[in-house]
């Protein structure tokens, strides 16, 4: 399991007289994006490790979305339960 998303970044190397400086034909590559800290941040992927990253990180959501309906049900189950009243003195 992995935390974030794979995507394709594109961007500009900076040499003048690459082809990507008229930003016609930018330089890709595929990237894990995640966050941290507040922070974007990236970490460069292989070929070859593209599609077993992709569904490292599939598995993850599928963990959390299936984690969040479980915390949302142990919820409504707390809210729903009868009321004891307390008495004061």
């Amino acid at each position: 399991m992995v935390r974030g998303t794979v995507i394709t970044h594109r961007r500009r190397c900076g040499k003048p007289n690459c082809r990507c400086a008229t930003g016609e034909s930018l330089h890709e590559a595929a990237v894990l994006s995640y966050s941290q800290d507040g922070r974007t941040k990236f970490v460069m992927l292989k070929a070859s490790e593209v599609e077993s990253v992709r569904a490292a990180t599939e598995r993850f959501r599928v963990a959390k979305s299936q984690l969040e309906a479980e915390a949302n049900a142990g919820l409504a189950e707390l809210v729903a339960r009868p009321r004891r009243r307390v008495k004061t003195s």
